[in-house]
């Protein structure tokens, strides 16, 4: 259980597994330095207190960092989070592809090594896995699936931006700015 006098170390050493999740979560509620070396000390009430949030807003992130905790994926697969699939329902029936899936990758670039790609997919590739979620297929090239296996995909609509995050286990590393990764 994550409480507030952690520190930002003690969460991620203790979580390792959602550590990335969880990363996504703090920068959501404001943290955005938070995996800077210099703040990984610091307890996560002083982290919010210095970039100013209010207690009731420390409570809501506590309360959200234990529900990320509680959430469990199976690390054999490759899913959608509800609010993802809704938004993707959404997406493919405005560009008028309702029905189809999902086409998702990685490909070699950014300054972390990789970068993740997300598209239309009417019906999946020869060499395609195949994954369903949310009543979505997922179609992963096979030369990806090991890297991407575990991965779940989420939706954030935000002040700091909305668009599709992925949490992947076998990400090491990432990019200041977010938009690559490496394994």
């Amino acid at each position: 259980m994550i409480t507030k006098e952690m520190t930002i170390e003690e969460i991620f050493t203790q979580n390792p597994d959602k550590s990335q999740l969880l990363a996504q979560t703090m920068t959501q509620a404001g943290l955005h330095c938070m995996s800077c070396s210099a703040a990984t000390w610091e307890t996560l009430e002083a982290g919010m207190l210095s970039h100013g949030k209010t207690s009731k807003e420390i409570t809501h992130l506590v309360d959200k960092l234990n529900t990320v905790l509680t959430m469990t994926h199976d690390p054999l697969t490759i899913s959608l989070t509800e609010k993802a699939a809704i938004k993707l329902k959404e997406i493919l029936k405005e560009e008028g592809k309702g029905g189809w899936g999902l086409k998702f990758s990685d490909r070699a670039a950014g300054c972390s090594g990789f970068e993740y790609v997300l598209d239309f997919s009417e019906k999946p590739a020869p060499d395609d896995a195949v994954f369903q979620s949310q009543g979505i297929q997922i179609h992963v090239p096979t030369g990806c699936t090991t890297r991407l296996l575990g991965s779940v995909i989420d939706y954030i609509d935000g002040l700091h931006g909305a668009g599709f995050k992925i949490s992947n286990p076998h990400a090491k590393s990432s990019c200041g700015c977010g938009s690559s990764h490496g394994y």
